[in-house]
């Protein structure tokens, strides 16, 4: 009888496997330390969040959030000056971005998007 079921894959355990052989998973920070009490309760995501900072990760939306402010600042200096005048194209990259952020990050972080006209105002609102 055929068995109807697919075989069983199991991507990232493959993945780990693979990682080891290769020696990656030597010399790891707290190895043969027991995992600490505070892990095991409440709620886990805050945890990953937790250790994921620790080890020095960024959210996609938080490397964004950064490039964004600075693009506003560098826009806002740029009308400041008035050496040139900020081009529709710049405010519509900026504006993308602005989307793509807005995708990304928690709802309470979102922010609308800006025009040459609120440049000075979008300054404050993305430091």
């Amino acid at each position: 009888m055929e068995n109807s079921n697919p075989p069983y894959n199991d991507l990232m355990g493959d993945i780990l496997k693979k990682h080891a052989k290769d020696g990656g998973m030597e010399n790891l920070k707290g190895q043969g330390k027991p995992i600490p009490k505070e892990y095991f309760s409440g709620d886990t995501f805050q945890h990953f969040q937790k250790i994921a900072k620790e080890a020095g990760y960024k959210p996609h939306w938080l490397k964004l959030q950064h490039e964004i402010r600075d693009e506003v600042i560098v826009l806002s200096e740029i009308q400041k000056l008035n050496i040139v005048a900020v081009s529709e194209s710049q405010i519509v990259q900026v504006n993308q971005k602005i989307a793509e952020y807005n995708k990304s990050c928690p709802p309470p972080l979102q922010k609308g998007t800006i025009t040459v006209e609120s440049i000075e105002n979008a300054v404050s609102r993305w430091k």
